[in-house]
């Protein structure tokens, strides 16, 4: 495995932003309290965070002119 290229300029890449921002959203759901929870429909957190991982994957997959 290497690096890609463009390294120094990944935190503009698509595929890095959404999956950051998955595991901020799941690491921030831990710190809420139950009752904040409990307000919230059931897995909301979970989908949320499978479509960003989605998003990260589909990131990959275009070229990002930001990058370059």
């Amino acid at each position: 495995m290497r690096l890609i290229p463009n390294w120094k300029r990944a935190h503009r890449m698509l595929s890095v932003q959404s999956m950051a921002l998955a595991g901020v959203i799941q690491g921030a759901w831990l710190a809420v309290p139950d009752d904040m929870k409990s307000s919230l429909p059931p897995h909301i957190v979970q989908w949320v965070s499978l479509i960003l991982l989605f998003a990260g994957i589909a990131g990959r997959l275009f070229d990002q002119k930001s990058t370059k």
